[in-house]
């Protein structure tokens, strides 16, 4: 993996403005992509981007203006119950966008079922020419960087890939001899944030921080500099930070433009 690192901001670190702010505030600070949620990750209420076609026209426009260009989406939650046609507007909205990736979690127990509707899903991306990039978080059915890796394997499929991320990484108990040894071609981007230490284990406590209280790289207590030692020269980097009281001390195009600069700082750009 060669050539310039690209950087995204992260749906999160836009900490609630509009898609179209968000595409602005991406221009104006540097960042060469974007992420959108269009599909919930808990039920939380969301711009309209996927039935709004005036927002959508929008986006799109600000996107002509600006060349900033829309890296992932977010997200399809695999649950026992799913219906992988549920997802097909989803799939043609991003489309329109430009997305590349999917952000994937997964919300079942069950080993089997869960590898059978991932590797379902990844041929249905494919069929798209997304990817199915799985996101480990310690609260999922998906704990850790392990877990995820066997998934994207078992599927065999050029739309399977881990999707790593530092907080979660930091919280899950897996080591930098398993991020060492993950082959870079299973990754297509990777999100950093940095986060407090100590922190509270519980699951309310880790959905807390994940959520609303992510730091700017180099203001908590993750080792970020071992960890930035093994991600892969040239690897797409969306920059993951959410705070609710950054946010409302300094809005959120300082909170973005901050996070973008601590990054690029930590891996050397």
């Amino acid at each position: 993996m060669t050539g310039k690192r690209l950087y995204s901001l992260g749906y999160l670190t836009g900490n609630g403005v509009d898609p179209v702010t968000a595409v602005k505030i991406a221009a104006e600070h540097g960042y060469d992509m974007v992420s959108f949620r269009l599909l919930p990750a808990a039920g939380e209420t969301l711009h309209p981007l996927l039935d709004d076609d005036t927002l959508l026209a929008d986006v799109k426009a600000a996107m002509r203006d600006t060349g900033v260009t829309m890296a992932d989406a977010e997200m399809i939650r695999l649950k026992p119950d799913t219906d992988l046609d549920s997802v097909t507007p989803f799939l043609d909205r991003i489309s329109e966008l430009g997305a590349r990736h999917v952000l994937v979690a997964i919300d079942d127990t069950d080993p089997a079922r869960t590898q059978d509707n991932y590797t379902a899903l990844c041929h249905r991306l494919g069929d798209y020419r997304l990817t199915a990039d799985l996101e480990f978080m310690p609260w999922t059915g998906c704990k850790d960087l392990g877990s995820a890796r066997r998934l994207v394997e078992a599927a065999d499929h050029p739309s399977a890939a881990v999707l790593f991320d530092t907080l979660h990484f930091d919280r899950c108990g897996s080591t930098l001899d398993e991020l060492a040894a993950l082959p870079a071609s299973l990754m297509n981007y990777v999100q950093i944030c940095d986060g407090p230490v100590p922190f509270d284990p519980s699951d309310e406590g880790l959905i807390m921080v994940a959520r609303t209280a992510r730091m700017i790289p180099g203001e908590g207590g993750i080792d970020l500099a071992a960890i930035a030692a093994h991600i892969p020269p040239g690897m797409t980097v969306s920059v993951e930070v959410p705070n609710q009281d950054l946010t409302a001390r300094f809005g959120a195009s300082e909170v973005a433009r901050r996070s973008l600069e601590a990054t690029k700082r930590l891996l050397g750009d």
